[in-house]
């Protein structure tokens, strides 16, 4: 069976972002329009789908790496932010898209969170989490799409057969 390993991500996240467009759970805020997607991003996107786009680079990840943070994909998703005459420094995505898209695939049944511990705080308990992991729904999905491009992308890449 193909998985989400054996699909190069420039063909697997158009189609994922395709079939993320169909659950209505997921959905361009209103805000989504006119957003920055990090500080070093000087327009905001010019792709009239890049919010499923972004989605789908995010579910991604989470099935590959997870449980992954929310700091971790802003670091993953960054680039270099331009200082002027001084160095270039590292740039972080936007957390809040992160964060609303995450959110998005909580509601849709796609990822979830893993609990970590609960500590105890003047206000009460508090659960701490390792991340967000990919739900079955989540890998299942994942996974029909990486199988459904998987002829695409041995058509691209003549090296993938042996995989």
């Amino acid at each position: 069976m193909t998985t989400v390993y054996d699909v190069p991500a420039d063909i697997f996240n158009p189609a994922l972002a395709a079939e993320l467009a169909k659950n209505a759970a997921i959905s361009m805020p209103e805000w989504g329009d006119y957003v920055k997607t990090a500080v070093d991003r000087e327009r905001p996107p010019t792709q009239s789908d890049w919010w499923f786009q972004r989605t789908a680079a995010i579910l991604r990840k989470v099935a590959r790496n997870g449980p992954i943070g929310v700091t971790h994909l802003a670091q993953s998703f960054g680039g270099k932010k331009d200082n002027g005459v001084m160095p270039n420094t590292p740039g972080v995505a936007s957390r809040h898209i992160i964060r609303t898209a995450l959110q998005q695939l909580e509601d849709a049944g796609l990822v979830e969170k893993v609990p970590k511990k609960e500590i105890e705080t003047e206000d009460g308990k508090v659960q701490l989490y390792h991340g967000r992991s990919v739900t079955a729904a989540g890998q299942s999905l994942v996974d029909n799409v990486a199988h459904a491009v998987r002829g695409e992308a041995e058509a691209a890449y003549p090296g993938l057969e042996k995989y």
